[in-house]
């Protein structure tokens, strides 16, 4: 199949010895044929005239026949001499002939014999017609089906340049004194270098060596001109192209030397002149084929091609009109363009002529079309002569041929429409939407059978899809749809299939196409998404790709959304005429176990196509930019007036002011700190902490994200182990969060930067530089790319010492896309984020997420403030919130049943939601809480329920793009330990024993320390925290599951399990709970009941009113167990 990302260059094949010689070989017989027969033309046009008068002109015109008669007489027997013989040997016997025919060709020169050059024509076009048939089926033995276009054209083009120098050699040396001499001994040299060159040509085995050589030429020209007749439309509609071709061009080369002389009234140099445009311009259109097909074999520019001539040949006519004794640049660009749409026309033909023929035959098909070309060739010769006979001028010849041309483009048109279709709508979106193909070679992967699935965008999507996907795919369109007016023209030029959902016989006929290897093309949304991103996926493509036993192949469209013809308008920034970017993925089979059957078959082959299409709009995010590339793509996106962010100021902020703001404060702080530095960042949720984070992204300096709730002593740890220098703070902020004895502290260790000293710092002259800085050249200069660390983030200190986290630019770009590829976030949405961002979640889910998206984002600075968080988010006019469990339960107590009225989504994280909670939240706001799972090491996200796929009691499924294994746990019969692996995976680990070495997961796999389980639907359920096991009289307890019990005992409470060594079991639980008169009988009788192990009941129980938490609103477990350790100690 094609490959075009196999031949990045056709150029390549000039260095590699199964083209190179055959190129060289060529070249030099071309070039031999050319320098004799324009030497030849020069002395009967410029030599005899004076004599001949208008004899000349039929001379010429005789010569040119005289030349081609060879091609008719001997084709047939070249053809079977090459499908018999090994085509190499054949090429090394005609270079041998070319010897002795070069000999003759010098004697007819010197000589002036008008007779000996005649029969020298006679004899090189014998050469050719022998050469001809092995030179163009040697050239599939040797090369790749990808490679024919290329080295189709290449062949042309030395072909042509050959031409070009022949025709400047022959003109210019045979008026010399000398010429005839020079000549005859240019001819014999050429003819022994292509002896010498076609030595080098590898070996191709004889196709078909029990052929049978019929001498009979007439007879054996007969019937291999009718096995061609009998072959694929495909393999003789190319050979007639190829033979018009021939026809219209043997006029033009034939009658340039008479509109040189008669029409322009010029001299030899205006012919040079004008061969030359002509050479260069059937080569340029030969090269230009493999640009624009990129290795496919097809016809897709054919017919705009010979329009093209036609068009450029009726000017041609009028441009000659006031052109005598002058070159009028009209003439030579007609001249130029026609060649150019000459080699467009040809080279695709020819190619698709080796490609399309049967192997064994294909020497002697290639020799029926020389036939072909030659007898149209003659036809033109004699319709050139007897229109010259009659009258006409040379002008006029051009006219009759385009005219006779036209009728030949329409029938072109008619046979191949779509070509034509895809041709001129490919032009169109082209030039207004700069539209880019990526991948084509795995849709050449794909096969014959393929369904095609693509995201549904726009209107423009179908049309797209014609014009750029090779070949002529067939579209399912819905029959109510069909019906619809604007959509029947459309529907006429390509292949359509009426699709009635409600009418089960008609999935059955598409399964029939797809069958009988077709490529259809499905839009599984079923209809135009409303969101921007992936709506529902119906099952029936992937039914259709199970029961036909076909590939998926999804294709991502990108850049629609962005144009009128979506139905995005306030959720996506409109543009007239955005870049568009088609990505063709690779074809993907569906693995269905065969022992499911019916409906259960049909929905596993849709949960497969909706996790194939997630992955399609995953792979096809741009993530392969840092940070700061992604701002400034989203202010490009977005546009500079946006509205990005907010905080409790209520000062919108906008992105030319965050990228100036950026600049302004980087520029200040890169003086402070080297490049790749990490710095600390110790602010509250603000525009001020956003501004700073992207001042040191601008810069090059990687932002560590100070966690300020945990104490001097952890803040101190985290510093050392990532060699923190520098910390950027506010007074303000300081002295509001009572911080001034911990800053104190970090002082002793750090050099302490507030920005209040550096926003007095920043002059005018800062401001003006700033506003006419290119930030991109300024982030370039940081000389940062995605592999590099983006930010430092501290683990929450949980189960002991903080963490130093380093996520690179591309980690989190993957986290945003993986998020983005689940979650239909918008411009329409506002996020509320009260996480802080030294928190993973607050970091990338509540802050980098929506401003690289062009989403607002309102920044409130703490979490713990149950009774302003409500009012805030109702304020805000919030859609989409971020928080845990124990905020949640917070928010719930405290809020308004109108507070949440706009919200759409609430995304809870870092510990288990409790199925209270989730129940208060639908019964008294009427949200949703859909729960994900993340770790700080994954940048944060590993998997997420969502509104299309959400599962209560699970943390939802993996993101796309992400691999997991299950270790097994001794002692856990259910589920495994869990590590996952992929782009948004930690670079590695700062820790204090070795301080400022990056230590990264081993081969990739972050070990979660989570024991999972993984349902058939994918979903992922957390068991617990391995380390949050207790082995209790030899059985693996978990503690997630004791505090389990206790909430659906005394829900709305708050309870933690800790583990304590036990003499006689092991270990013991020790219940911590918020509910006063707790007793263990009730937690053992639900146990009883629920089947749950007794093993599970805590056998202490704890009053605390208010359990210990982080701020990041986790359980603080080791104070908690230090608490109970003293409160155990004190009870005796």
């Amino acid at each position: 199949m094609n490959n075009p990302t196999n031949n990045p260059s056709q150029f390549l094949l000039l260095k590699d010895r199964r083209f190179a010689p055959l190129f060289c070989t060529q070249f030099l017989g071309a070039f031999h044929d050319n320098l004799f027969k324009n030497a030849l033309v020069v002395m009967l046009l410029f030599s005899t005239t004076t004599q001949a008068g208008e004899d000349a002109k039929i001379l010429t015109t005789l010569a040119a026949g005289l030349f081609i008669l060879p091609f008719v007489l001997f084709s047939s027997l070249g053809g079977d001499l090459a499908d018999k013989f090994p085509k190499h040997k054949v090429i090394r016997s005609i270079k041998m002939a070319e010897i002795g025919i070069a000999l003759l060709g010098a004697i007819a020169l010197t000589s002036g014999s008008v007779i000996l050059s005649f029969l020298t024509l006679f004899a090189l076009g014998t050469h050719s017609a022998f050469f001809g048939p092995s030179k163009y089926s040697i050239l599939p033995q040797h090369l790749k089906s990808q490679e024919l276009i290329g080295g189709n054209a290449l062949l042309n083009t030395g072909t042509f340049l050959a031409i070009l120098a022949g025709t400047i050699s022959g003109t210019m040396l045979i008026t010399l004194e000398s010429g005839p001499a020079i000549v005859s001994s240019m001819l014999i040299l050429c003819a022994l270098c292509g002896l010498a060159g076609s030595y080098f040509i590898p070996a191709a085995p004889a196709i078909s060596p029990q052929l049978k050589i019929n001498m009979n030429i007439f007879s054996e020209t007969v019937s291999n001109m009718k096995y061609l007749r009998g072959r694929q439309p495909s393999v003789v509609n190319a050979a007639l192209g190829i033979a018009w071709f021939y026809f219209m061009g043997g006029m033009f080369m034939a009658q340039l030397p008479n509109f040189v002389k008669e029409t322009l009234g010029a001299q030899e140099h205006i012919l040079t002149l004008l061969l030359v445009i002509f050479s260069v311009g059937i080569a340029l259109g030969g090269l230009l084929n493999n640009r624009l097909l990129k290795g496919r074999i097809e016809a897709t520019y054919v017919p705009l091609a010979i329009l093209g001539i036609t068009f450029f040949s009726i000017d041609l006519f009028f441009a000659s009109a006031d052109a005598a004794g002058t070159l009028p640049l009209r003439v030579a660009a007609d001249i130029a363009l026609i060649a150019v749409c000459g080699g467009l026309f040809m080279v695709p033909l020819n190619a698709i002529l080796q490609h399309n023929t049967p192997e064994d035959h294909r020497a002697r098909v290639m020799a029926s079309s020389a036939v072909l070309n030659a007898l149209f060739i003659v036809g033109s010769s004699i319709c050139s002569v007897a229109l010259i006979a009659i009258g006409f001028e040379v002008q006029d010849l051009f006219l009759t041929f385009a005219i006779m041309n036209a009728g030949v483009a329409i029938y072109i048109c008619r046979l191949l429409p779509d070509y034509l279709f895809k041709t001129i709508l490919q032009i169109l979106f082209k030039a207004l939407y700069k539209v880019e193909v990526r991948g084509l070679e795995n849709f050449e992967k794909a096969g014959k059978r393929a369904v095609i699935v693509g995201n549904h965008v726009s209107l423009l999507d179908p049309p797209l899809l014609a014009a750029f996907l090779p070949g002529r795919p067939m579209f399912a369109v819905n029959s109510f749809v069909a019906d619809w007016i604007w959509v029947k023209p459309f529907l006429k030029l390509v292949d359509a299939f009426p699709l009635d959902p409600t009418n089960p016989f008609s999935l059955k006929g598409l399964i029939r196409k797809v069958e009988e290897d077709r490529h259809v093309v499905i839009f599984p949304e079923g209809r135009l998404t409303e969101t921007g991103a992936l709506m529902k996926v119906y099952d029936g493509p992937g039914m259709i790709a199970d029961k036909a036993d076909a590939v998926i192949l999804p294709v991502r469209l990108d850049g629609v959304q962005h144009t009128p013809f979506a139905r995005l308008k306030g959720k996506v920034p409109l543009k007239s005429f955005p870049k568009i970017t088609i990505t063709i993925l690779e074809p993907r089979t569906f693995k269905v176990a065969p022992d499911i059957k019916g409906r259960a078959r049909r929905a596993a082959a849709g949960r497969q196509l909706y996790d194939l299409m997630e992955e399609m709009m995953y792979l096809t995010g741009d993530r392969e930019q840092t940070l700061y590339q992604a701002l400034l793509k989203a202010r490009y996106v977005n546009g500079d007036d946006a509205i990005i962010a907010e905080d409790i100021e209520r000062k919108p902020l906008r992105f030319k002011k965050l990228i100036l703001g950026s600049l302004i404060l980087g520029d200040k702080i890169k003086s402070l700190t080297g490049k790749g530095e990490n710095v600390g960042l110790m602010l509250p949720n603000s525009i001020g902490a956003l501004v700073t984070f992207f001042a040191l992204q601008a810069y090059g300096r990687v932002p560590a994200m100070m966690n300020f709730s945990t104490g001097a002593k952890a803040m101190l740890s985290a510093c050392r182990s990532a060699q923190i220098k520098t910390v950027l703070t506010s007074r303000r902020f300081v002295e509001m969060a009572r911080l001034t004895d911990i800053v104190a502290q970090l002082e002793e260790q750090t050099h302490i930067v507030y920005l209040e000293d550096i926003r007095k710092s920043v002059s005018l002259p800062d401001k003006v530089r700033a506003l006419l800085a290119n930030p991109e050249q300024i982030h370039r200069k940081s000389e940062v790319d995605i592999h590099s660390a983006a930010v430092v983030l501290f683990t929450s200190g949980s189960e002991g010492e903080p963490k130093g986290v380093v996520l690179s630019h591309k980690n989190l770009m993957t986290n945003i896309v993986q998020l983005s590829s689940r979650v239909d976030f918008n411009r329409q949405d506002i996020v509320f984020n009260c996480l802080p961002m030294f928190h993973s979640f607050g970091l990338t889910g509540g802050t980098l997420l929506p401003v690289l998206c062009g989403i607002k984002t309102f920044l409130y600075p703490s979490p713990l403030h149950y009774r302003i968080v409500p009012e805030m988010i109702y304020s805000a006019n919030a859609t989409i919130m971020f928080g845990t469990d124990t905020f949640l339960q917070g928010y719930a107590r405290m809020a308004n049943v109108y507070d949440f009225y706009r919200m759409r989504y609430i995304f809870a994280g870092a510990e288990k939601v409790k199925d209270e909670t989730r129940r208060i939240y639908m019964e008294k706001f009427g949200v949703q809480v859909l729960e994900g799972y993340g770790a700080t090491e994954t940048a944060p996200a590993i998997a997420v329920n969502s509104a299309m796929h959400c599962k209560p009691g699970t943390v939802g499924r993996f993101l796309p793009g992400l691999e997991y294994r299950l270790e097994p746990v001794p002692g856990v019969s259910a589920g495994g330990r869990l590590y996952v692996r992929g782009d948004n995976v930690m670079l590695g680990y700062y820790k204090s024993d070795q301080p400022g070495v990056l230590q990264p997961p081993a081969q990739g796999w972050h070990d979660t320390g989570d024991i999972v389980t993984v349902d058939n639907n994918g979903f992922v359920k957390i068991e617990g925290r391995a380390k949050r096991f207790a082995k209790i009289a030899g059985e693996m307890v978990s503690l997630t599951q004791s505090e389990s019990i206790a909430q659906a005992v005394w829900p709305g409470m708050e309870h933690a399990v800790v583990s304590l060594p036990d003499s006689r079991k092991g270990e013991q639980l020790v219940l911590v709970t918020s509910q006063p008169d707790a007793k263990r009988e009730p937690l053992a009788s639900y146990a009883s009941q629920h089947g749950i192990t007794a093993l599970a009941v805590p056998s202490t129980l704890l009053y605390l009113s208010n359990i210990p938490v982080l701020g990041t609103g986790k359980i603080d477990y080791p104070a908690l167990k230090i608490y109970v350790e003293d409160a155990l100690r004190q009870t005796g």
